[in-house]
């Protein structure tokens, strides 16, 4: 232990942590930087914070304040202690809803800030796109505003008081007319009041330098005002008095279709006079689907408030006369609105990719100029752009003259990092030539500080210094920023990363084969730590349950990037850091659709745990439950699957079997059905494959095969009654080449042929036995080619399996064509009904629906089919999103029951707890049914066990009536 760390360790109640992970997991914020501390501490208050900053202090050791790490210029980084606000000092302290006013703690989310004020019609005005991770400290840091600041302004115009410890352990309480005014402060002003009359530029999204012109006397010499956006460089923040606005009673979205985005810029500024609450652009470039927008090739979106739905259409539909547009549309259901400001949000993140799939980075992300500059500045913006050979996306708040956008850099290599630095200087004067700031919401941090003299000149910088130093003399708070800065093109948390690619598994088709391509995807957009979610979205449930950065894929992804680079994670893939971090990842694989980015970390954690175990002894949950397709054949072969479920069901048997297997010992084993699904389909089933049907083949998944074959029972009952002629894939290989039917009983070849089950290899996958995958994977291809060669469907019940055929798959064998090829004509149950037997109605159910959405459904698959077979079925209702926990083998790992337990607890479990009476438990997943019964004594059912229910109780009332 370092004199430090213990010093720190007998002055701090709250967590002090040097270990590697901790550091790992702070390197980096949503920047282009990174930079390794010391420690991490998480205080529990406003002491702690003081006693950290008196140890830092005496031993010399710079600090920084860290939120939700989701800053974007590098200022929630450092090179000595961080300060994490989010663990303890993360509440919403008070709220007195006459006055309108909140007291924050700045690790609170403003999520929960937002949640707190809406019972009382109030909310708080500034909100980005990272609202539900971001926190209120670092929107103070940053000065931050969102996307309604054309109505409720920035952060700054948001604070009535602050409370802020100094680093030599001053507390002040900066407010207006000079209240809490470091000493000296007054008198550097009153000394170059001219200066700070006429140095800043006026524009609503002026972030960029000191807000020093907030203490002029005009302006209330307000001090709280002043010290938003200091980017924690001259105090800590433990406290703030925020305003709270009211929140319209009701809200319409026009979203205005024009040309190109210079229309779209150039009329938003027209539009402030009506004044709307958003006024916000993005071109078609940035949206992967224009479906559901309007026609266009730019788009704003003008939000309108009002007292009743009726009053903000009213608004909404006077903002679309006075627009020009080529199309328009105005939403005003909430579920709708949702979606179409899901496509805005999610921009931060989608913006890291270029359409051909190219990386883009941020580094110029928000530069502001008065909105009625706004369409000259973006035209002249793209010509600089293609000078320099670069390209990138904007969009942000076109009403406040402010522009997002990533660019595709190249920071690996000394050429590509000049034209960086020479395009970033180009761009600042640019900037200051249309009278802008060269930042307009996320501050400067290290990625513009060194250009502000361009905007400022040299003698207001000089004054900038002179502050920092009143309220910081020892530069002890977030040295580097925003004065005396690090150089802009130093520090790039790429420049540590390999140049050559590295050895992997996985083919990683998206990122060029690269590995640590796929790593750098991780951009700390962070939505994966959001602590709820709404609608279908899954990512990221271990993060939900603990809180803890190591457990979301951002902490995971920043992992791997030290695991890679090698200099603070040493021990490459054998790192226990990582391995400890990915334990409780679910592989629900959510992140692969829910992170704006695009991060996988399903895969990378399979990537991992196959080089990590390479030539090793795994844990004997892998053996067991990876080798789970193995063992339940073996079974089936010796007909003694019933003889081990009784076995299961004595308890000191199962104990020690349990404990011998790395299972949870709350955990009960699944038993294996008495009768496996083929044996079941060579009695009764294969007859019914002739016909004159559109052939399909049914996959006999493991699950369906030994755990649940009343699944495949009932899927062939269905499918067969939609007219489609049902067959099984082939058990023998020979030279033949027509499609088996499960039994392969066929004279051909039966002395060469070599004998097998397909199997999509997902067990082999999830505990990282790659190898093992891929062998299974090629033994069930060579199977397959006459169904292939066929070019018929194959219907996939059980949606993890699915989802591997899908992805996993091709990914693994990306040099074989045949796995495209299955991975191609892999359908789910309602996809191929919907395609293969459009003109067939399912029977009437009639019933509400509850239970989940698979998570691999949902992120892999999609759900649209399911939704509309539902819907005709006359089920009711939606189904919730999340993970149910269970995810496979995870829930089964012992160590894992009580995290897995909780992602259930969220909300499946909910859900159904409250479902109408006589709802229908739908899981189309083994491991959702599993939870289900195991946690709640519920059973849940196969959407295909429903349907074929119906059928037959149709068929018994057509009887009856006969």
């Amino acid at each position: 232990m370092t004199e430090l760390e213990a010093a720190l360790r007998g002055a701090v109640r709250g967590e002090v942590a040097f270990d590697v992970a901790s550091r790992a997991l702070t390197t980096m914020d949503a920047s282009n930087y990174r930079r390794v501390p010391l420690g991490v501490v998480a205080p529990r208050d406003a002491d702690d914070v003081a006693a950290a900053l008196e140890v830092c202090r005496a031993h010399g050791v710079p600090v920084v304040a860290r939120g939700g790490g989701t800053s974007i210029a590098g200022q929630a980084t450092g090179t000595g202690v961080v300060l994490d606000f989010t663990r303890h000092m993360n509440r919403v302290v008070s709220l007195d809803a006459e006055a309108r006013t909140a007291v924050v703690q700045p690790g609170v989310v403003l999520d929960r800030l937002q949640e707190a004020a809406a019972p009382h019609g109030l909310r708080f005005g500034p909100d980005p796109s990272t609202h539900s991770r971001c926190t209120l400290g670092g929107m103070i840091g940053n000065n931050s505003c969102g996307s309604h600041s054309v109505a409720w302004g920035t952060t700054a115009d948001n604070v009535r008081e602050l409370t802020v410890l100094t680093a030599r352990g001053a507390r002040l309480r900066p407010g207006r007319g000079w209240a809490g005014a470091p000493q000296g402060l007054r008198e550097l002003v009153d000394g170059d009041l001219a200066r700070l009359r006429t140095g800043f530029p006026e524009l609503p999204r002026r972030i960029s330098g000191y807000a020093l012109d907030a203490l002029l006397p005009e302006r209330g010499a307000d001090v709280a005002r002043s010290f938003c956006g200091s980017e924690g460089t001259l105090g800590v923040l433990t406290e703030a008095v925020v305003r709270l606005v009211e929140a319209p009673r009701a809200r319409a979205l026009a979203v205005l279709g024009y040309g190109d985005e210079s229309a779209a810029a150039e009329a938003a500024a027209g539009l402030l006079p009506l004044e709307p609450l958003t006024v916000e652009g993005m071109a078609a470039d940035l949206v992967p689907s224009a479906a559901g927008l309007p026609r266009g090739g730019a788009w704003l979106f003008v939000e309108t408030g009002g007292e009743t739905a009726g009053e903000a259409r009213a608004r909404a539909q006077a903002v679309v006369r006075a627009a020009g547009v080529v199309d328009s549309l105005v939403v005003t259901d909430p579920g709708e609105q949702r979606a179409l400001w899901r496509i805005r949000e999610d921009a931060a993140g989608t913006a890291t990719r270029m359409p051909d799939g190219s990386e883009a980075w941020p580094g110029w992300e928000d530069c502001a100029v008065p909105p009625a500059r706004l369409g000259a500045y973006l035209r002249d913006f793209r010509g600089l752009l293609a000078a320099h050979g670069l390209r990138g996306t904007p969009y942000g708040h076109f009403g406040d003259g402010c522009i997002h956008v990533r660019i595709d850099f190249d920071l690996l290599t000394e050429a590509g990092i000049g034209r960086f630095r020479s395009f970033s200087e180009e761009l600042a004067e640019l900037v200051v030539a249309h009278g802008g700031s060269l930042s307009g919401e996320h501050g400067d941090g290290q990625a513009r500080a060194e250009l502000l003299p361009r905007m400022y000149g040299a003698g207001m910088v000089a004054l900038f210094e002179r502050a920092k130093g009143v309220w910081d003399p020892d530069d002890l708070l977030n040295p580097g920023m925003l004065v005396r800065p690090a150089p802009l093109d130093t520090g790039l948390r790429f420049s540590v990363l390999p140049r050559e690619p590295v050895d992997v598994a996985f083919g990683y088709p998206a990122d060029g084969g690269d590995f640590s391509a796929a790593v750098r995807r991780c951009v700390g957009v962070a939505k994966c730590r959001t602590a709820s979610v709404s609608g279908p979205a899954v990512m990221c449930p271990s993060f939900r349950v603990t809180g803890e950065e190591a457990h979301s894929t951002r902490g995971r992804a920043r992992l791997l990037h030290e695991m890679l680079a090698g200099e603070l994670v040493t021990d490459g893939w054998r790192s226990a850091e990582v391995r400890d971090a990915l334990d409780l990842c679910l592989s629900c694989k959510g992140c692969r659709s829910d992170c704006p980015a695009g991060v996988d970390m399903a895969t990378y954690k399979a990537e991992f745990l196959h080089h990590h175990y390479a030539g090793r002894r795994r844990p004997a949950a892998h053996y067991v439950m990876g080798w789970l397709p193995l063992w339940l054949r073996w079974a089936a072969r010796t007909r003694t699957g019933p003889v081990a479920g009784a076995l299961a069901s004595v308890r000191p048997l199962a104990a020690v079997a349990k404990r011998l297997g790395g299972i949870a010992a709350e955990r009960e084993i699944p038993r294996p059905a008495g009768e496996t699904f083929s044996r079941w389909w060579r009695r009764r089933g294969a007859a019914g494959g002739q016909g004159p049907g559109e052939l399909v083949v049914l996959w006999p998944d493991t699950f369906t095969e030994h755990l649940s074959p009343s699944v495949g029972r009932a899927a062939v009952r269905v499918l067969r009654a939609a007219g489609l002629r049902v067959v099984l894939p082939p058990t023998l290989r020979t030279r033949g080449r027509g499609v088996g039917d499960g039994a392969s009983r066929s004279a051909a070849g039966l002395l060469t042929a070599r004998r097998g089950r397909v199997c999509c290899g997902l067990t082999y996958v999830s505990t990282g036995q790659l190898d093992r995958a891929r062998a299974v994977m090629r033994r069930t291809l060579d199977l397959m080619e006459p169904v292939l060669d066929a070019g018929a469907p194959v219907v996939v019940l059980e949606p993890s399996c699915a989802a591997a055929l899908r992805t996993d798959l091709p990914e693994l064998l990306p040099d074989d064509p045949r796995a495209a090829r299955l991975a191609a004509r892999v359908l789910t149950f309602a996809e191929a009904l919907e395609r293969h037997a459009p003109g067939w109605a399912p029977p009437t159910v009639g019933r509400p629906v509850t239970g989940q959405t698979h998570c691999h459904q949902h992120a892999v698959l999609g759900d649209a089919a399911d939704r509309r077979l539902r819907a005709a079925a006359g089920l009711t209702g939606e189904l919730s999103g999340g993970c149910c926990g269970l995810a496979g083998n995870f829930g089964f790992e012992r160590g894992h029951f009580a995290v897995s337990a909780a992602c259930a607890e969220e909300r499946l479990l909910p859900a159904v707890r409250g479902a109408p009476d006589g709802a229908v438990v739908l899981a189309d997943g083994f491991s959702c049914r599993t939870q289900l019964e195991q946690l709640a004594g519920v059973r849940g059912r196969h959407l295909a066990e429903v349907l074929a229910e119906a059928l037959e109780r149709g068929e018994r009332d057509d009887g009856e009536r006969g």
